[in-house]
């Protein structure tokens, strides 16, 4: 069984937030972190793994991104997975989810997969809509919000989360599932999986080695996504700082404020 896992390197917000000039992310001037939705789509595909056997599964993770993005396949790779793809190529900056996903597509039609995991979303976008958009690009059927996935046969069972409640979906493979960042607990990388992971080759691949691909669907030029404008976390102001004089006085202008502004 072949098994595709697309993470991203996404910006660790604690070390702050840095914007180019036309509102795009400065993503090679910030901290950066595997997106955690991604995380445990990487740990759903290392579990179905350890339960079918090391050498009945073989696991892929391909990102998009920086050069810098190599850092998330070695974690990956250390992790547990057998393969990394970087997708990198100065004509790809600047992507929307639309411009993401062709590209993404582009590259997964040059591999054998029998399910494609993605998660969720980003936390640098939180749009949720990459990994549906690939499917869609591949014609695959998708099954999104995924809280526990099961692999029988040549079909997947996934408890996909709604409201307080979830479905429980089946799809014959091949498919793709989008991952929540609560599906799991993600393992950490062991020595011995550092070590190997810095020995394993690292396959790049640059626009040229997009299938099926247009040149006016990628980057920035290709998205119609634009940003009118970005910035840093607003300042907020000190608030407004009360010393009622008893509990139930407390309790009165508190239920005072929340009816001004209309939570109750």
């Amino acid at each position: 069984m072949k098994i595709v896992v697309c993470i991203k390197q996404v910006p660790d917000t604690k070390g702050g937030v840095k914007f180019n000039p036309d509102g795009t992310l400065d993503r090679g001037a910030m901290l950066a972190i595997m997106n955690p939705d991604d995380k445990a789509g990487l740990e759903a595909a290392l579990r179905i793994k350890d339960d079918m056997g090391k050498d009945n599964v073989e696991v892929t993770v391909l990102t998009m991104g920086l050069p810098k993005a190599e850092e998330v396949l070695r974690e990956a790779l250390a992790m547990g997975a057998d393969k990394g793809i970087l997708v990198t190529d100065r004509v790809l900056g600047g992507a929307d989810t639309w411009a993401t996903s062709t590209t993404i597509a582009g590259a997964l039609r040059n591999i054998d997969y029998d399910l494609i995991i993605t998660g969720r979303q980003a936390i640098d976008g939180d749009t949720a809509q990459v990994g549906p958009q690939i499917s869609e690009h591949l014609d695959l059927p998708v099954i999104s919000y995924a809280k526990n996935i099961k692999v029988e046969g040549d079909s997947v069972v996934v408890e996909r989360q709604f409201d307080d409640r979830y479905h429980v979906l089946k799809a014959k493979m091949p498919c793709l599932i989008t991952a929540l960042s609560e599906l799991n607990e993600p393992r950490y990388m062991t020595p011995g999986g550092i070590f190997d992971a810095y020995e394993k080759e690292i396959t790049v691949w640059g626009r040229a080695d997009l299938k099926d691909v247009d040149d006016s669907n990628l980057g920035l030029k290709g998205s119609p996504t634009k940003i009118a404008k970005a910035s840093d976390k607003v300042k907020k102001g000190a608030g407004e700082v009360v010393t009622p004089d008893s509990p139930d006085e407390a309790v009165t202008y508190i239920m005072s404020k929340l009816k001004e502004k209309h939570v109750i």
